[in-house]
């Protein structure tokens, strides 16, 4: 720090604080809190935003979720729903119709009746 002062003439260091005690306060604060704005705003646009547009469209699907369409939980497991009551789906899965229940909020994925997963592993 020492080399710094003794490289920099001290006629410009006075300049310096003499302009910075006019006006620095203000603009001082203003570059310092700029950084942390871009930073935050950043944060939003590439994160934050697009995670709370996929949680409101899974909520839609949810909603609009009906008995024959075919989900896959958080846990893998996929099935067609029999039943939706309240918070809870019972769905039925492989050849011998095995019968799960549920919270809504376990389901990741929702298709219609139309579409399907690619089951052969493709």
């Amino acid at each position: 720090m020492n080399l710094f002062f003794n490289l920099v003439p001290t006629y410009l260091l006075a300049a310096a604080g003499a302009a910075e005690g006019e006006a620095g306060g203000v603009q001082g604060m203003l570059a310092m809190l700029l950084p942390f704005a871009l930073i935050i705003g950043f944060m939003y646009f590439f994160s934050i935003r697009p995670q709370k547009k996929k949680e409101k469209e899974l909520k839609a699907k949810l909603e609009a979720m009906r008995p024959g369409d075919r989900v896959m939980t958080i846990g893998g497991i996929i099935g067609r729903v029999a039943n939706i009551t309240g918070d809870e789906v019972t769905i039925y899965t492989s050849v011998s119709n095995t019968m799960m229940t549920f919270k809504k909020n376990a389901i990741s994925v929702v298709l219609a009746p139309t579409d399907a997963f690619d089951e052969s592993g493709d």
